[in-house]
């Protein structure tokens, strides 16, 4: 494509925080600070996880960068960025969650393969950019459709960027042809985040968001669109992101029992701490964040100080001054919340939180029921220390 260029080195990596934890090097993996994560509602662009799977493209020339669009269509076209600006500007605000959140924890009860995340693997961005179901009206394809007259059930979105685990090819992942098409479903081709052209790191000059989704199916630095008959062939739709159960192992693993994992289960975590604090006895503050996939608001969120024999109710909220209503009018449906509740330790304990969203779904009492040999969706209860200093001991 002209004006792109996929380095074969990591010599052109664009500068980020210096705070930032950095999983691995090459490719770039890094998550922020727990405090840094929920010191705002939308997430600072410096303070978004960065998940690669390769060198980071180079776009030299934004006006030739053009977007093919292809497959079990009428008129194959390419569309350049004038073309995708002249279609109504929509902005979503919406939480990107990488499936390997909370790995780390996962692995402490077997080992996994895979990025090793804390809690900050996610973030909450305002996305701005056109609708697919709009971008989809231009080659032919109605909004809502689920299949097109030639077969095409699915939308595959196929990146510049190079990866090894695709022998260096691209990476690409899909979804179905009725949610691309589904206004409501606020798929986006975006090319802003927070107000601002999209920067190297998170997709420029223009990436998928598929909101409620695990963050591998918003495919960054997109080349071109195919509607296909079938789902994504890929590396990471056939054999990664895939949720087994507990028993399933590197001799015994059979991918194809296995659908690609697509929405994100509830999940929460406790950011105002660590794993483990040393504290005075008394009031502590215990804040983070909490989110559900497929636009399922947070009906409530859960603390317990005692390791989970009791609970309060944390406050929620969104937007200060606004009451956070799981499935109000003013509430961002594809948004994580965050919460903060102040609670009394008296003494040396654990520190829990769960998430229950408005289809009724809890996360998880512990995390062996959710073993999985990938290390995905790690939403079993969050659990940190608290040891107070004059039971330091205990």
């Amino acid at each position: 494509m002209p004006g792109i260029r996929g380095p074969s080195d990591y010599s052109q990596e664009p500068p980020r925080h210096p705070s930032l934890s950095i999983n691995a090097k090459e490719p770039f993996n890094a998550e922020p600070r727990r405090k840094d994560l929920v010191a705002s509602y939308v997430t600072p662009v410096d303070f978004f996880y960065k998940r690669n799977h390769g060198p980071i493209p180079v776009v030299d020339d934004v006006e030739s960068y053009h977007v093919a669009l292809d497959g079990l269509i009428d008129s194959p076209r390419k569309l350049f960025m004038k073309d995708i600006r002249m279609l109504p500007k929509y902005t979503v605000i919406a939480t990107l969650q990488c499936a390997g959140n909370r790995r780390t924890a996962m692995s402490k009860v077997r080992t996994v393969k895979g990025v090793g995340w804390d809690v900050s693997a996610i973030g909450n961005a305002v996305w701005g950019g056109a609708k697919l179901a709009d971008v989809l009206e231009l080659i032919g394809i109605p909004k809502l459709t689920h299949v097109t007259r030639f077969g095409g059930k699915h939308v595959e979105f196929v990146s510049i960027d190079k990866c090894k685990e695709e022998n260096g090819g691209p990476y690409k992942a899909s979804i179905p042809l009725s949610q691309a098409t589904n206004p409501d479903a606020d798929v986006l081709l975006a090319y802003e985040m927070n107000g601002e052209v999209l920067n190297r790191d998170h997709g420029y000059p223009l990436r998928v968001i598929v909101p409620g989704v695990i963050g591998a199916r918003s495919v960054k630095w997109l080349d071109y669109i195919s509607i296909t008959a079938e789902v994504c062939q890929g590396f990471f739709m056939q054999k990664d992101y895939k949720m087994f159960p507990p028993n399933v192992n590197w001799d015994n693993i059979d991918w194809s029992t296995r659908r690609p994992q697509m929405d994100f289960p509830v999940q929460s975590a406790i950011c105002s701490l660590e794993d483990v604090n040393m504290i005075k006895p008394g009031k502590v503050m215990v804040s983070g964040y909490a989110a559900s996939g497929g636009g399922r608001g947070i009906e409530r969120v859960d603390i317990s100080v005692d390791g989970g024999k009791t609970w309060v109710e944390a406050k929620r909220y969104q937007k200060p001054g606004i009451e956070y209503i799981a499935d109000g009018f003013d509430s961002d449906k594809w948004a994580w919340v965050l919460f903060e509740a102040i609670v009394d330790v008296p003494r040396s304990t654990e520190i829990v939180v769960k998430a229950v969203d408005i289809a009724g779904n809890v996360q998880p009492e512990g995390v062996e029921t959710i073993w999985n040999l990938r290390g995905i969706l790690n939403t079993s209860w969050h659990r940190v220390q608290a040891r107070c200093m004059e039971h330091s001991k205990i």
